[in-house]
């Protein structure tokens, strides 16, 4: 069984409703078990896209399936809660990402693990240090709370 950090957010429509609909549909598979689950953050968008917040999260899996067949069953969920893939950065009901797939370096046209972007991002390494804050990435080499702590600098945020 592998690990895998499914990043997780929402800003349309009622947000909290979206996530928790996402987590009963993903617990429904008989191929993935939810270990943990972060608490839930308000963020700002990250696009100049105008939009709403976010809510986000992160959850912890363990699963028997390939990173591609992950993908496949989060697209599904996505697909059922009623996700629109119009633009890049566009607002949406649900958005579920794999951040990390156990210490797996892997490269697709559909995939990439660990997520290329999440060192960058506040609203994935905040709830992502709140499960697992000695994660190593497996490319950076450096622990989620030390990336979380550069993000936090960087923009000037306090920590929580």
């Amino acid at each position: 069984m592998a690990t895998a950090f499914i990043g997780v957010g929402s800003n349309i429509g009622d947000r909290e409703t979206f996530l928790n609909l996402a987590l009963g549909l993903l617990k429904q598979d008989p191929s993935i078990k939810v270990e943990k689950t972060s608490p839930v953050y308000e963020t700002d968008p990250v696009s100049g896209i105008p939009q709403g917040k976010y809510l986000n999260a992160v959850w912890q899996v363990s699963t028997d399936l390939t990173p591609e067949r992950l993908l496949d069953v989060l697209r599904g969920i996505e697909k059922a809660l009623g996700r629109e893939r119009k633009e890049r950065f566009s607002p949406r009901t649900i958005d579920l990402d794999i951040l990390f797939y156990d210490q797996f370096i892997y490269s697709s046209e559909r995939l990439t693990v660990p997520h290329p972007r999440l060192h960058e991002r506040f609203f994935v390494l905040r709830p992502l240090a709140d499960l697992s804050p000695d994660l190593l990435h497996p490319m950076i080499r450096r622990s989620v709370k030390d990336l979380l702590g550069e993000v936090e600098r960087k923009l000037g945020v306090q920590a929580l």
